[in-house]
């Protein structure tokens, strides 16, 4: 009986930890969710001018000038999209790029998934002209203090449900960035992607 009663009280913390809202991607601190509009708002209210002929934004990120493109599906953003306003070198975008990994990987808000620096010695105009080569790092982002605390609050029964729903959020909060080439110049496009928005095939 003590057993069954212990199964129940672990299964009923599960469904509670389960139950919770679900994390979305932060851009700038604010979810990337919502309206565009909405968004749009939010953006100028953190500085941004908008840009009614490119319909973005144009501001300063992480040091870099840039625009910033809010992307929805179904009159819900599900991505935030970052571009570099002046294009680089090939030299200049390999630092660039490998500065950003660093960047992420030092930072205690992000999973790293896939994200190798690029070596001085590698010829990315060859490789992405002749071996159509994507230069791309991908991370996830979490909140290592909310694991923590909601870790504390519960029972040794309920913490492997709490670990799951944190690993599935942060699974959906996917940060990435890639090098573009254009007109033998290059620029790093960012994106803050909320999955849960994104196209699922429901209007096929």
């Amino acid at each position: 009986m003590k057993k069954l009663s212990l199964m129940i009280v672990a299964l009923l913390l599960s469904a509670i930890v389960f139950a919770q809202p679900k994390s979305v991607t932060k851009f700038l601190g604010i979810p990337v969710d919502g309206s565009k509009a909405e968004m749009i708002q939010k953006l100028k209210d953190k500085g941004y001018t908008y840009n009614s002929k490119l319909d973005c934004l144009e501001g300063e990120f992480n040091g870099r000038d840039v625009l910033i493109c809010v992307v929805t599906n179904n009159n819900k953003v599900y991505r935030i999209f970052v571009k570099d306003a002046n294009s680089s070198s090939e030299g200049d975008i390999k630092i660039r790029f490998n500065n950003l990994c660093q960047q992420f990987n030092e930072n205690k808000r992000y999973i790293s998934v896939d994200a190798d620096c690029i070596s001085d010695e590698e010829d990315i105009s060859y490789e992405m002209t002749v071996h159509n080569k994507r230069y791309q790092a991908s991370y996830r982002q979490y909140d290592k203090q909310e694991l923590i605390e909601k870790l504390a609050a519960c029972d040794e029964a309920s913490a492997d449900a709490v670990r799951a729903s944190f690993v599935e959020n942060a699974m959906n909060c996917s940060v990435w960035f890639m090098i573009s080439k254009e007109y033998g110049r290059y620029c790093i496009l960012m994106f803050y992607d909320n999955v849960y928005n994104q196209a699922n095939g429901d209007d096929l």
